[in-house]
C-alpha cells in the first residue's frame, strides 16, 4: 500500500520535529477522521471537486493511516488483503455483482 520510501520519509519528517510523542493511536485515529472530513468537504456542494485540494486531503488521510499502522505495528498491505478476503466472502460475485445491497440482505 505504502512504499518503504514513503514510510521512511514520514518517519524522518516526524523524527526531525520530535512529533512522535504526540502520535498516540487515539490522536492518529482522530486525525484520520478530521482529514477524512476535510476530504469529504471537497465534494460538499459538487462532485466536481478541485483536484488539487482532493489530492492534498487524500494525502493527509493516507499519511495518518500510515502513521497509525506503524504505531500499532500493523502491515497495511496485509490488513487490507485480510479485510478484502472477509469482504469477498460476504459479497459473493453471483449475489453482489451490480448491487449495493448490504451483505446481510443479499
Amino acid at each position: 500500500m505504502t512504499s518503504e520510501s514513503v514510510k521512511e520519509a514520514l518517519s524522518q519528517f516526524v523524527a526531525e520535529r520530535d512529533w512522535s510523542q504526540f502520535h498516540t493511536a487515539s490522536n492518529l485515529a482522530k486525525s484520520i477522521s478530521i482529514e477524512a472530513a476535510e476530504l469529504l468537504e471537497c465534494f460538499q456542494w459538487s462532485d466536481d471537486a478541485d483536484e488539487t485540494r482532493v489530492r492534498e486531503e487524500l494525502a493527509d488521510v493516507v499519511t495518518y493511516c500510515t502513521l497509525l499502522a506503524e504505531r500499532l505495528g500493523l502491515d497495511l498491505d496485509q490488513i487490507v488483503l485480510d479485510k478484502l478476503a472477509e469482504t469477498r466472502a460476504k459479497y459473493p460475485v453471483d449475489k453482489a455483482r451490480g448491487r449495493s445491497t448490504k451483505y446481510d440482505a443479499l
